[in-house]
This record gives C-alpha cells, structure tokens and sequence, in this order.
C-alpha cells in the first residue's frame, strides 16, 4: 500500500492545517490508519487513529480536542484537521497503515508509511 500525504505548510499559531493522505490503492475499510509526528531531535510519536469502519477515534493527550481524524472510505483517504496549532505541533507528520484489526499507539505495530509533510508554526 502506498500512501502519499499532503497538506503541510507554515502557519502562526492558532491557525489550522488540514492534512490529508491518500492512498494509491483501496484500503477501504480494510486498514487501521493513523497519524504519527516526529520533532526535530524526538522520537515519533503518535498523534490520531481511526478504526477499519471510521466509527472509532483515538487520540493522544497533547492533540485531543484540537485535532480530528477522519476518513472518506470512498475516496481511499484519511484527513487530520489540525485546529488551534501552537509552536510544539511543529513536526514532520506521517500517516500509516495496519492491517491489523485493532488500533495501536505503536509506530512498530504500522505495516505501511507515508513519506511525511512538513507542518511548521510560528509564535
């Protein structure tokens, strides 16, 4: 599965960026999909994920009412609205896949990989 994000760009805080990734062949409602991001000098970290079916989100601590996940099954896409951005969303953003049934916070546990779009913001 190859999955091609967009979306990135430089923003001053408080403004927001829709992230979007596609991928080049269905996934459907076959693949968990997620959002992970990773700082200059920090580890990825996961940031969103949302279920086969799109009913269940998850998201982490640092992101949760600011950011939504979500996912247009027809369109082979998955979408991060990024709201209210401050200074430390400044990363590299990837989405993923797993093929797995259940969601996961571990990027380990992700089968495929997008190549990352740069989401910078200023103060």
């Amino acid at each position: 599965v190859q999955l091609q994000a967009s979306g990135g760009g430089l923003v001053q805080a408080g403004g927001s960026l829709r992230l979007s990734c596609a991928a080049a062949r269905g996934t459907g409602t076959s693949l968990v999909m997620g959002w992970f991001r990773q700082a200059p000098g920090k580890e990825r970290e996961f940031v969103a994920g949302i279920s086969r079916s799109g009913s269940l989100t998850y998201y982490a601590d640092s992101v949760k009412g600011r950011f939504t996940i979500s996912r247009d099954s027809a369109k082979n896409t998955v979408y991060l609205q990024m709201n209210s951005l401050q200074p430390e969303d400044t990363a590299v953003y990837y989405c993923a896949a797993d093929v797995a049934i259940r969601m996961s916070v571990k990027s380990n546990d992700y089968d495929f990989w997008g190549q990352g779009t740069q989401v910078t913001v200023s103060s």
